[in-house]
């Protein structure tokens, strides 16, 4: 069969890589894909975003599978559009992808069904959120509705901050339309963590557990990034924690999804805190989540396609989904600057010399004349396997400087 996936990152890198694997599979496309994608697929040069040209490149290539990376198609309806046609692609359709697209939709879905959430407003009005920021303690955090790749969520610690990114986005359109609302919510204290989950006909089967760093800097210190280091499993995820959750979050997510005539089939990523062992959510995706798939991929011991497809005919079921009994981790070596300013175009050495323990996938790089160069923000991810999280890490970061390439930098405490 023929696969195409849709994306340019790590995660697509690291499905590309996994699909390879599998016998079902003949021929890989990834549109528009990276420097190392072309390693196991076939890049097509197809922004994720535009829909009527993917389409086009599946009908006329007899596509048997899409995989949809990004959320930014997701939430343009490509699943809807490709249903239409009568193409099988792997994702959730636009109805079900607003979990993601709109904060204020996922806030009022968690309440509306009882699923523990911090306490929230929206606002529209810029005067209107100014007042409605007196009912909250600080710090406090100010979101923007849509999506904003990665960007639109400040935690800010006084009035004087609130404002300022009130203005922003209300008055100063920072964000365009997908700033036209703000989502205003306490802040939650706690320990982050990862669930993604499986759904097949809005039946919910979660995944492995991971740890996701979102923090530029050692600490947990700096600017909020997409994630710049992981490993699975967590150890946070206690048999009596996965119960809480199955039974405060998971389980009423399926009944909204039920009670509101969603139909939803693909992943669902659940950010949840963990406050005085309690857990939270702090937002919904609507597909694999960055870096989490790259250290949940290579641990995954069934074929990946033959899960697709299960998802989609609504046949999965969890005795479907093997792991193997090893941890992963998982640091992404980033230019320097991200996720503020940063430069791209230098030339990315070393990366053929890793040990053949360590897998790389590439999440913003080129070729250019046969020289692979830094085309991103987030430029490589290095990954092991290992009997514990720390043999993992031993090996990842022994290997790490073997990597050059000017600015790259990375955090030194990743599963530490």
């Amino acid at each position: 069969m023929k696969v195409l996936v849709v994306g340019s990152g790590g995660r697509e890198h690291a499905l590309c890589w996994k699909i390879a694997q599998s016998d079902e599979v003949d021929k890989i496309y990834c549109a528009p894909g990276n420097g190392g994608t072309n390693l196991v697929a076939e890049n097509v040069d197809i922004k994720a975003n535009d829909i009527d040209g993917l389409l086009d490149f599946a009908v006329k290539n007899n596509i048997d599978l899409t995989v949809v990376g990004p959320e930014e198609p997701l939430v343009l309806g490509i699943v809807d559009r490709f249903q239409e046609r009568g193409l099988k692609i792997f994702g959730p359709d636009k109805s079900c992808a607003r979990l993601e697209g709109s904060k204020s939709f996922a806030k009022s879905f968690m309440e509306k069904y009882s699923i523990p959430t911090a306490r929230y407003r929206v606002y529209e009005n810029y005067n209107k959120a100014c007042e409605g920021i007196k009912e909250f303690n600080y710090p406090l955090v100010i979101k923007a509705d849509g999506l904003c790749l990665g960007k639109g969520v400040e935690i800010v610690n006084t009035q004087e901050e609130a404002i300022k990114v009130l203005e922003d986005v209300l008055e100063n359109r920072k964000f365009g339309k997908e700033g036209s609302k703000v989502v205003i919510e306490e802040y939650l204290d706690g320990i982050e963590a990862s669930l993604l989950c499986f759904v097949t006909d809005n039946r919910i089967i979660p995944m492995e557990s991971a740890k996701d760093y979102k923090k530029a800097y050692d600490g947990d210190l700096g600017p909020n990034t997409g994630g710049v280091g992981a490993f699975s499993p967590s150890p946070l995820f206690t048999e009596s924690l996965k119960t809480r959750i199955k039974e405060e979050i998971l389980d009423r997510i399926q009944y909204g999804l039920q009670e509101e005539g969603l139909n939803y089939n693909g992943i669902l990523y659940v950010g949840l805190m963990i406050v005085d062992g309690s857990p939270k959510v702090l937002e919904f995706n609507v597909r694999f989540g960055d870096p989490e798939t790259e250290v949940l991929i290579p641990r995954l011991e069934s074929d990946i396609v033959d899960l697709f497809q299960k998802t989609i005919d609504s046949t999965l079921d969890s005795s479907d989904i093997l792991w193997k009994k090893e941890s992963s981790l998982t640091v992404v070596l980033t230019s320097e600057g991200y996720p503020l300013k940063y430069e791209k175009g230098f030339e990315i050495e070393g990366h053929e010399s890793l040990n053949e323990s360590i897998i790389l996938f590439h999440n913003g790089t080129k070729l250019q004349e046969n020289r692979l160069l830094t085309d991103g923000g987030r430029v490589l991810s290095v990954i092991a396997l290992g009997n514990t999280i720390e043999e993992a890490r031993r090996k990842v970061y022994s290997n790490i400087n073997n990597i050059r390439f000017k600015g790259m930098f990375y955090r030194k405490d990743i599963g530490k």
